[in-house]
């Protein structure tokens, strides 16, 4: 076991393996590679149309394009015609162009039944003989959870409940470290889901942030990853408790990583989030000279955002920043969409370790889903991405429910490479978890 994995289960980028450059990989089963052609994956027939519908009421022309300029995409609002993609044609669109939500939830079903057959007991330990409330399984936990509001099976809610009392509703230590306040999030849920009569189920978390909330420096999230797994739990306790002083002191700890750690991890040109300090241009970048922005890790920002502005009423201060923050970095993902409907994890390289990438592009959907069906974000525009996402989504999925192509747990392009559609990452709790997220939010968007 090296002193950097052990490490990194501390600040959410474990076990560095140095690999060699690998080439831009194709698209999913054989599909054409992101760049430079015009093919993407078959578009999958709906009425009126052979392929998705878009907003105007033409068939779309498959799964191909990625919405920037000169690239091909399915049409745009007002055209009937696209470009690329199997089986394009002119017909009117279907009052819900979604998936239904029967289907979404019998490949959520699908993907968490093999893994929680898997892991039958919740208390077992990881790999390496960690506890299993990291974050994960934190993670996990919250996708779970998202399923069980898609659908309410039994089982689900006393999965997640005999996994919290088995840890008597606690964190590792410290339990001021944002990965291990992860868990308060599955707790905080819990706790709503069944009656908030149980305070003792977010004790701890009250602790973790009466401790963080008195201290005078805002230097904790030093890491991207940090903001999804500490950041939710502030605006839920804040606003649960009427505490004024833990929503200032979520934004301190917000604005601390984006404008002041290691000069700024946000991007203000590109919208994107380095991962750390040690990422920023001075220091990485790419072999062709490009920004080193990791899908996963702006996964983890567009998630945060999503939980934080869902509690946060519209008066609240600094949400308008926050919704900013979100629309900007929706769009710039949607430049850079792959054309099977995923995301290469190097969001600005396409040639740096190119290749489909399940868990950054499922955060990005449940990120985009929920900006759709909140009304942040135009449907019209981003409606065709995240349905594009999704049946890219899917051919990662196989019959049994193993999800493919997951990055193992890292802190940038390299780690875990090359993903395939049967590799099993170190720890894939997580990428179920993401994917879980994904879904259920989707199976909301569709129903709605």
């Amino acid at each position: 076991m090296t002193a950097s994995f052990l490490f990194g289960l501390l600040g959410c980028q474990e076990l560095e393996t140095p690999v060699g450059e690998t080439p831009a990989q194709g698209g999913i089963g054989g599909l054409p590679s992101t760049e430079g052609g015009r093919a993407g994956a078959a578009g999958v027939p709906t009425a009126g149309g052979g392929g998705l519908p878009t907003a105007a009421g033409a068939g779309g022309g498959g799964v191909a394009g990625a919405f920037t300029a000169g690239q091909s995409g399915s049409a745009t609002a007002g055209g009937g015609r696209s470009h690329g993609g199997v089986g394009g044609g002119v017909g009117g669109a279907t009052a819900n162009p979604y998936p239904t939500r029967a289907g979404i939830v019998e490949v959520l079903e699908r993907v968490g039944r093999q893994f929680s057959q898997k892991w039958p007991d919740p208390a077992k330990l990881l790999p390496g003989s960690r506890p299993s409330n990291i974050w994960t399984r934190c993670v996990y936990f919250e996708g779970l959870l998202g399923l069980y509001e898609a659908s309410p099976r039994a089982e689900h809610l006393e999965y997640a409940r005999s996994w919290a009392e088995y840890h008597e509703w606690s964190f590792r230590p410290p339990g001021t470290n944002a990965d291990n306040q992860c868990a308060g999030q599955v707790y905080f849920d819990l706790f709503e889901l069944e009656g908030q009569r149980e305070l003792t189920r977010i004790r701890a978390l009250q602790q973790s942030l009466e401790t963080m909330v008195n201290e005078r420096s805002s230097a904790n999230w030093t890491w991207i990853d940090a903001i999804q797994m500490s950041m939710p739990s502030w605006a839920r306790e804040g606003v649960r408790a009427g505490n004024d002083a833990y929503l200032e002191k979520m934004y301190s700890l917000y604005r601390h990583t984006k404008r002041v750690e290691g000069g700024g991890l946000y991007d203000d040109a590109s919208h994107l989030w380095w991962r750390d300090a040690s990422w920023k241009p001075a220091r990485a970048l790419t072999p062709s000279g490009k920004n080193v922005f990791w899908s996963r890790g702006n996964g983890w920002v567009l998630a945060a955002l999503v939980r934080v502005l869902d509690r946060l009423p519209q008066t609240t201060a600094h949400r308008a920043e926050y919704e900013q923050d979100f629309r900007d970095m929706a769009e710039a993902l949607r430049l850079v969409q792959r054309e099977d409907g995923l995301w290469n994890a190097s969001l600005a390289d396409p040639a740096h370790y190119g290749g489909p990438e399940v868990t950054g592009t499922a955060l990005f959907v449940y990120g985009m889903a929920w900006g759709i069906r909140r009304g942040v974000l135009a449907e019209e525009v981003y409606g065709p991405v995240v349905r594009k996402a999704w049946k890219g989504m899917l051919q990662t999925v196989r019959a049994d429910g193993f999800l493919g192509f997951v990055q193992s747990t890292g802190e940038d392009p390299s780690d875990g490479q090359p993903l395939s559609a049967d590799k099993q990452p170190d720890f894939e709790d997580y990428g179920v978890g993401c994917f879980l997220l994904a879904g259920s939010e989707l199976a909301k968007l569709a129903e709605s």
